[in-house]
């Protein structure tokens, strides 16, 4: 694959992203810092170039689908589309609209298609398990009976599960499926969840995705940049078993989702542990603070994510999703 086709696929995933028009400013400069920091990573500036080209609407749909004469290229640029649509839970009406367009433009392989939109429904439908679903609360409240734990034992445990979560996301994000990244952020809201209620306290899936894009981890921009490495790495996708790009020569920076969740898993532990009283501010200089380490750390762990990539399928992972052993 080379740079033109690098490009039209992060331009299609970049349209897919804004494609409802009601990206928050937040999540609209996470997007420009992943774009420019990936351009930095691939020796220059013409990657984050394509995210000015997107915002100003200097590209079009038309462009990028033109870009892509290799059917399997199209197939995995409609996969990345669908997950970072996907990102913060069921399409809307614009989203939808925009996929279907896409999916025309394509041309693609009815079957493959299909095949897809099955796995990323799969997805969706264990994420929506991931920590019960009502109305959202404006602050978490408190579970009957059950009071805030000081044992060292138990923060041994709660650091245990915190790596374990980290090690799993990690190792999805090295697997080559497109299904494998749109787990990463339901594992992260059942994190939060199970830190949440060690603490006492019972959340919503509403609370823990605004407190995750609080702390500074967009759920759209997450996607687009577990793609993006994907695209720089050589590790791109699988299509009716054909994997475009491969394993060998993964680099550290590959398995980022490793230090995310680390990272978030801690915030989220000093914050619910402490009464939820920190300010957006401190959370967010909080989790860069903690990001820092992390990453240095998945370098030591990066072994072992790769091993773990190897025993991973589809009905192991939506069994964790929804919280099964």
């Amino acid at each position: 694959m080379d740079l033109k086709e690098q490009h039209a696929i992060l331009t299609i995933a970049l349209l897919a992203a804004f494609a409802d028009g009601d990206k928050a400013d937040a999540e609209r400069e996470a997007v420009r810092r992943l774009a420019e920091s990936l351009g930095r990573e691939a020796g220059g500036a013409a990657l984050a170039n394509v995210y000015q080209d997107v915002l100003l609407k200097r590209v079009t749909l038309a462009d990028a689908v033109s870009a892509l004469a290799d059917p399997a290229q199209r197939q995995l640029a409609y996969e990345m589309a669908v997950c970072v649509s996907d990102a913060d839970g069921r399409q809307n009406a614009a989203e939808t609209a925009f996929l279907s367009d896409l999916k025309s433009r394509l041309a693609l392989d009815a079957g493959r298609a299909q095949a897809f939109e099955q796995e990323a429904d799969a997805v969706l439908t264990a994420a929506a398990a991931a920590a019960p679903m009502r109305p959202p609360l404006s602050s978490a409240v408190a579970v009957p009976g059950h009071t805030p734990i000081n044992d060292p034992a138990r923060e041994a445990a709660l650091d245990k599960t915190i790596l374990n979560a980290a090690l799993l996301n990690g190792a999805l994000e090295l697997l080559p499926q497109s299904w494998a990244s749109m787990a990463i952020i339901p594992l992260q809201v059942r994190m939060v969840y199970n830190i949440g209620r060690t603490y006492g306290i019972e959340l919503d899936q509403g609370h823990i995705k605004e407190f995750i894009t609080t702390v500074g981890v967009g759920l759209t921009s997450q996607y687009v940049e577990q793609f993006g490495r994907k695209l720089l790495g050589g590790l791109l996708g699988k299509v009716a078993g054909r994997t475009i790009g491969g394993m060998g020569g993964v680099a550290t920076g590959m398995a980022m989702s490793f230090a995310t969740t680390y990272a978030l898993g801690q915030v989220a532990r000093r914050y619910y542990a402490g009464g939820r009283v920190m300010s957006t501010a401190l959370l967010q200089q909080t989790f860069q603070q903690l990001l820092a380490p992390a990453k240095q750390m998945q370098a030591q762990y990066l072994p072992q994510m790769q091993d773990m990539s190897r025993t991973l399928d589809m009905g192991k992972v939506l069994g964790m999703v929804r919280g099964n052993p």
